[in-house]
């Protein structure tokens, strides 16, 4: 039996939990993971080793592993003394050090992902560092992508430097082959947009005979997408990358019990309204259910349910 080949494409947690759901099936996982992370250990990496920031990388080397879980905890690992060494985890300098052996990020992420027996493959969405901008509904810009949501301006549109970005050719090819292209769930400017503004990203998705689907969010992100429809969300994916990126939209409709919406709203959050009749409009199918788990009081996708409604649209 031939595994249908599936394209994730995003960042954040929200991949991270997607991923770990989808590798349970017979499928062929290829996550292409953005490069745009500018604060914490993966900025102090990137600006002194001149590196791809590899914290979004790792989060996602490590939902793939099949390792014993010491293994898994021991690279998620975080410093919290030591001179240079506070605040870096151990699975960003591991990636570091491969890419300085290796002289290159994405044979970096390779080589260890045999290490870590990771199913599936994890490609950068360039092999080289990118910096985020965005312009503010007000006109100004704002650089860097840990900064963006703590502006509190409303976002008109986000974009890259420098100008001579390329894909990884390894992305565009698993592009092309792909049975099923995902894009998030992820922070839709700072973790899913960076990936698809990457010259030839968005264009071979939209070229792609593909099923496209796209997960929305379940919260709103406070400074980016506050108030935010589910429509909202797929119409800025349209204002950066034009129409046909994608054809389905997982939305969740599950009622949020009051006093995790309480949490939540302490953060900014409320939850993205569902509203099918605009979804529709743009010319979306909309896949709609209960799609959540709640953990600690934290709101994630019920990866399993996710993956089921995805691999069913192969």
């Amino acid at each position: 039996m031939v595994k249908k080949k599936i394209v994730v494409i995003g960042g954040g947690t929200g991949l991270s939990v997607l991923l770990r759901g989808l590798k349970t099936f017979p499928v062929e996982i290829t996550a292409i993971v953005t490069v745009a992370d500018d604060g914490g250990s993966s900025g102090r990496l990137r600006q002194e080793l001149n590196i791809p920031p590899p914290g979004d990388v790792r989060n996602v080397l490590t939902a793939l592993a099949e390792v014993e879980p010491l293994v898994e905890e021991l690279f998620q690992h975080r410093f919290e003394n030591g001179n240079g060494l506070s605040g870096h985890s151990l699975g960003n300098l591991l990636l570091a050090g491969i890419t300085s052996i290796t002289g290159d990020f994405a044979r970096g992420i390779t080589e260890l992902s045999k290490v870590l027996n990771v199913r599936g493959k994890v490609l950068p969405a360039a092999n080289q560092s990118i910096i985020l901008h965005a312009q503010m509904c007000d006109g100004s810009i704002v650089t860097g992508e840990s900064k963006i949501p703590l502006e509190g301006k409303r976002i008109k549109r986000v974009f890259l430097t420098p100008q001579n970005i390329s894909p990884l050719g390894a992305s565009i090819e698993a592009i092309r082959e792909a049975d099923c292209i995902v894009i998030g769930p992820g922070s839709l400017y700072t973790s899913i947009l960076p990936n698809l503004l990457v010259p030839g990203i968005a264009e071979e998705v939209k070229r792609s005979k593909a099923s496209k689907v796209y997960i929305c969010n379940v919260m709103t992100q406070q400074g980016e997408t506050d108030e935010y429809f589910a429509s909202d969300h797929v119409q800025a994916l349209i204002d950066h990358c034009g129409p046909g990126l994608v054809d389905y939209i997982i939305v969740n409709q599950q009622l949020i019990p009051k006093e995790i919406c309480q949490s939540y709203s302490e953060e900014g959050a409320i939850p993205v309204l569902f509203d099918k009749e605009r979804l529709e409009k743009l010319n979306l199918k909309v896949i709609n259910d209960s799609f959540i788990l709640y953990r600690d009081k934290l709101i994630r996708h019920d990866a399993i349910k996710v993956s089921e409604a995805i691999l069913s649209l192969t």
